[in-house]
Parts: structure tokens; sequence; C-alpha cells
């Protein structure tokens, strides 16, 4: 089970954290994905934390703005944002990136002035 967190309205170049918390898997086993869809469009992958720790990739619309990063002792994946845009807006949600595939619900990120 994945149940993210975090979400909320943010001003452009804000910054905000999500959190998603895994429970029911060997969450230190896999990778995990962040991904969000914007209303009106098809699910984007944002990024993604591999097993090993250094391990981590991005989408180019939100490299050097995202970090991903994950806690396996608390089986917590984490997304934090900086400088955000209003084009960041959209529905969040964890997912497995191997293994058995699960995906949360989202928290909806709202970038508006």
């Amino acid at each position: 089970q994945l149940q993210a967190s975090g979400g909320g309205l943010v001003q452009p170049g804000g910054s905000l954290t999500l959190s998603c918390a895994a429970s029911g898997f060997t969450f230190g086993r896999v990778d995990m994905k962040w991904a969000r869809q914007a209303p009106g469009n098809r699910p984007e992958w944002v990024a993604t934390a591999g097993r090993a720790v250094s391990a981590t990739y991005y989408a180019n619309s939100v490299k050097g703005r995202f970090t991903v990063s994950r806690d396996n002792a608390k089986n917590t994946l984490y997304l934090q944002m900086k400088s955000l845009k209003p084009e960041d807006t959209a529905a969040y949600w964890c997912e497995t990136g191997t293994g058995e595939y699960f995906r949360g619900q989202g928290t909806l990120v709202t970038v508006s002035s």
C-alpha cells in the first residue's frame, strides 16, 4: 500500500515536499517512482529513486528543481520540489518501479498566485 501526502497550494517559485508512506511490501528492495497527471494531460513520470541511495533519475521538466529521496528505515519516499511553476500543477502519486506493482492515491499540488 502506498499513501502520498504533502500536496497543497503554493505560489510560483515556492517549495513543497511530498511524502509517500509504504507498507505491505519490502520497500527497500524495489525502485520507487513519482508520477503526476495534470488535468487534461497524460500521466507523466517525474522521478525515480533506485534501491541504491545514489540512483536517482529525473524527467527533464523537473531536473534541477526536484529532488527524490528515500528513507528505507521509515519505508518512505520523498519528493522535494523547489522553484515550482504553474505547469507543475497536477495530482502526484508514488508507485513501485520494480517487482509487484503498487500505486498510491495522489496528492494534489496547485501552483498559483
